[in-house]
């Protein structure tokens, strides 16, 4: 399994052969460090644990900087199951060359925080009707039932207002339509969770 970190930047278009254009966002992606390689006989289960990003190491935990070593200080940590992890070995670099044009890819982030937002926003509801006198509750979430059907309390997982986005998202079948080693860059077809500089996780 090919796996990669990177940081959310802003999108762009890209013209393909035929002069079709397609929307893309960039990621810069990478390096990452292996930190440590995990097995089912010493850890209970098979995982690389990457790290990304610098971090000073007067910010980072003690145990932190005894585990990095001499493997430098990463601002983040993070564990991947590749389906081979015996060729992954403590202190090897991985970039963005694991990856190639026309790749198929699922993206993990933390999507954007909205708010307090009320059921038309956050759930989709259709709202009132536009007649008869309606005029201040065009966007209310109407009858939550009670009564008879909950026995006087509000069911688990009633859909109401509430704190919208900040939650982890993935989008899967995503492509890869760019790579450049050089910079540590990536671009992706679509849009993916997050705002620019968010840490998005990368599966191949």
């Amino acid at each position: 399994m090919k796996f990669m970190l990177g940081t959310k930047g802003r999108m762009t278009q890209i013209f393909d052969d035929k002069g079709a254009v397609s929307a893309a966002t960039i990621i810069t992606a990478g390096p990452l460090t292996i930190t440590q390689v995990k097995d089912k006989e010493k850890d209970g289960y098979d995982a690389v644990q990457v790290g990304f990003g610098s971090k000073k190491e007067k910010n980072i935990a003690k145990a932190q900087q005894g585990h990095f070593k001499d493997l430098g200080m990463f601002r983040y940590l993070r564990e991947f199951s590749p389906g081979a992890a015996s060729e992954a070995e403590r202190g090897k670099v991985i970039d963005v060359s694991v990856f190639a044009p026309g790749d198929t890819v699922s993206v993990s982030a933390i999507s954007k925080g909205k708010g307090f937002q009320g059921v038309v926003k956050r759930h989709g509801f259709h709202g009132g009707p536009r007649s008869h006198g309606q005029k201040n509750k065009e966007r209310s979430p109407g009858s939550i039932g009670g009564g008879g059907r909950a026995g006087g309390r509000v069911v688990k997982g009633m859909r109401m207002a509430g704190r919208m986005g900040g939650d982890r998202v993935t989008v899967k079948n995503l492509h890869v339509l760019q790579v450049d080693a050089a910079t540590n860059t990536l671009l992706i077809s679509g849009a993916v969770p997050g705002r620019p500089g968010t840490l998005v996780e990368i599966r191949g």
